[in-house]
């Protein structure tokens, strides 16, 4: 199998190129259409950790100082954008693709507001990691999860030091799509730096 960003070298422009403006569908898109064919497949909300708060035991005494509703909470969870998986290793990464406005030429500091880029560190909790951890069977040091963040965000100077620090020497498990919606970059760092975490031999 040949690799994602070669398969689809130039080919992009096709179905993708008129309209700009809808880069966040194009995630989905392009990979969907690149994938034919391989091992790969990717999948759109994947419902795998759609009721992971539901059993979660808190101590009696913890429960007599929370509401208690009449009806039970019977779907509580998390719902990544997508997943991608290796039908082969039956290895998954899931993915958070964030769109956000930034700080750029003729904008102010103000320009780089939004939170979009600290909700999707949720997955670095202890609990979280840990559960995504045991469905991905992504083994540490590698991360379960890739965070593709798109706009203005991705050349804003204050943003893109934040999650650089955040995500510290997991460098492979974030990208700054900057050219969105021309996905040869995109499909680049998947095929050097998450592509190889879904092979079998990458889990130790």
């Amino acid at each position: 199998m040949g690799s994602v960003h070669n398969r689809t070298r130039g080919k992009w422009q096709g179905y993708g190129s008129s309209n700009a403006t809808a880069a966040e569908k194009y995630f989905f898109e392009s990979f969907n259409k690149a994938f034919e064919d391989t091992d790969f497949r990717i999948r759109s909300k994947p419902k795998d950790f759609i009721n992971i708060y539901v059993d979660v035991q808190l101590t009696p005494e913890e429960i007599k100082k929370i509401y208690t509703p009449e009806m039970p909470v019977v779907r509580h969870g998390v719902s990544p954008d997508y997943a991608i998986d290796n039908i082969k290793t039956d290895k998954t990464i899931y993915v958070e693709v964030k769109r956000q406005d930034g700080w750029v030429e003729g904008g102010k500091r103000s320009d780089g507001r939004g939170n979009a880029h600290e909700r999707s560190c949720k997955f670095f909790t202890p609990g979280l990691l840990k559960i995504l951890r045991k469905k991905s069977k992504i083994l540490p040091p590698a991360l379960p999860f890739w965070t593709v963040f798109q706009g203005d965000i991705t050349r804003d100077p204050c943003r893109v030091r934040e999650i650089t620090c955040w995500y510290d020497n997991f460098y492979a498990h974030f990208f700054f799509w900057k050219d969105a919606p021309n996905p040869n970059l995109l499909f680049k760092h998947f095929d050097e730096l998450i592509a190889p975490l879904l092979e079998s031999q990458a889990s130790s």
